[in-house]
């Protein structure tokens, strides 16, 4: 990947009236739909790694997969744990969603140092550093993370790796999610569902037997199914009120669920569009939300007023006065200037 590939994507950004970024198109039902206009693409491939660093830097056209396979060499790895391997490291970002082991690998955000991206305007911007002692200014890779592609498009990140777990086990927790996480040390994941608990545990083997001694763990096959169906969505709840939403939902006909105890986040697929606007009623009675992943065509992507919209849309009239970067994607205030040329 060079230079002149972000510059081919600023250009296109800035020659276009409706940006549409395109990553993997595994998230593309995420939230509100993509909008029609000019689908623009990140380069892709491993630009720097420094294994001594643990920190990459990678096209954000660049898959998952292919970074974990790059890191893999090196025995480290970036945690980013998309649903599907085959997602761009851009596409994974611009979502925002953090993977199953959030509980011990902390949010998504974390593990950006810098961005590069286009702007509205055509131009190409970095924000962050490789280092965290070096970064000075605005937050941008945080503020990039979960925009949706509206501020500006992802061409180039810099990511914080760590050194790869020697041994990773799935183990059956039983039913009481708090006592498995009580007796683990750090547990990776507690995937707890109406089938009972999982724990992911990782690090030297010696340690993972010796916790999972200690909690009484049974090895399992292999991780949780996690809920598949053709309408599939994530709650978002406090994580004291996880166990009033399951219950919940186990009264939901065609629904299935999965929640990652101690995070709050409930992964939900229903067999039809009504099951899953059944899904976000019971997210929002716990005074939780429900964004949509997949499928449910006729449902908000959001369901909710997002917090601060006022601010968001004085960020997203900074950054897109024409209101031009995927339009949609998120439910923000338009900028008054694009309201003003419709």
């Amino acid at each position: 990947m060079t230079d002149a590939g972000e510059a081919a994507v600023a250009a296109a950004v800035g020659a276009a009236s409706t940006v549409v970024p395109v990553g993997g198109r595994t998230q593309w039902d995420v939230g509100g739909a993509p909008p029609a206009g000019t689908e623009v693409r990140a380069p892709a491939g491993i630009v720097a790694y420094d294994p001594a660093e643990l920190t990459v830097t990678a096209g954000a056209g660049t898959s998952v997969a292919a970074l974990d396979e790059a890191l893999a060499e090196h025995g480290q790895e970036c945690p980013l744990d998309p649903r599907d391997p085959r997602a761009t490291l851009g596409g994974v970002l611009a979502v925002g969603t953090s993977g199953h082991r959030r509980l011990r690998f902390g949010p998504l955000r974390d593990r950006v140092l810098e961005v590069r991206f286009a702007t509205a305007d055509g131009r190409l911007v970095r924000g962050g550093g490789p280092t965290v002692k070096n970064v000075t200014g605005y937050d941008l890779p945080r503020l990039l993370v979960g925009s949706f592609g509206t501020l500006g498009v992802l061409t180039r990140v810099i990511l914080r790796c760590q050194p790869r777990p020697a041994c990773a086990r799935w183990y059956d927790g039983g039913g009481d999610p708090d006592a498995a996480r009580a007796a683990c040390l750090a547990p990776s994941t507690i995937a707890w569902g109406p089938d009972g608990t999982r724990v992911l545990l990782e690090g030297h083997a010696d340690d993972v037997d010796a916790q999972a001694a200690a909690a009484d763990l049974v090895p399992a096959a292999g991780p949780p199914p996690w809920p598949t169906g053709p309408h599939r969505g994530r709650i978002s709840v406090a994580p004291g009120r996880v166990g009033e939403v399951g219950a919940a939902l186990d009264a939901l006909d065609g629904v299935a669920w999965l929640a990652e105890w101690g995070v709050g986040t409930v992964h939900i697929a229903a067999a039809t569009t009504a099951g899953l606007a059944s899904a976000r009623r019971v997210a929002g009675t716990a005074d939780g939300w429900l964004l949509r992943e997949a499928g449910a065509p006729d449902l908000d992507g959001f369901g909710v007023d997002l917090p601060a919209a006022d601010v968001m849309g004085r960020v997203k009239a900074a950054f897109d006065p024409t209101g031009k970067l995927a339009p949609g994607r998120l439910p923000i205030p338009v900028p008054a200037a694009a309201r003003r040329a419709s």
